[in-house]
């Protein structure tokens, strides 16, 4: 059984805020984020228009659940700056999960 390939993708929404979701279809998802209800994203409804920011590949479902996570918990800063590609995803990541493992 072959694994499928998993990306983690940021939504801007008509606020300015940015959410993160995973989908082995970022094309497909998004269509759904933006048609609403019932397999759009319930945070997302009303929020439109939305526009995809950023996305990048997560690997495994393990691995962009956790990359998933993790995103969410950054500051709207640090979110930005991945976005304008002033900052690398995967190298934080990384980083970060360095930096657990040595606590």
């Amino acid at each position: 059984m072959t694994e499928s390939c998993w990306f983690l993708y940021l939504i801007r929404c008509r606020n300015g805020t940015l959410y993160a979701g995973i989908s082995t279809d970022v094309a497909r998802r998004f269509a759904e984020h933006q048609a609403g209800a019932p397999k759009g994203a319930r945070y997302l409804r009303g929020k439109g228009p939305l526009l995809l920011e950023f996305q990048a590949v997560a690997g495994n479902r393990s691995s962009a659940t956790k990359l998933e996570l993790w995103v969410k918990n950054l500051s709207r800063t640090v979110k930005e700056d991945v976005v304008a590609g002033r900052l690398d995803l995967h190298e934080l990541f990384a980083a970060a999960q360095a930096r657990e493992k040595l606590q």
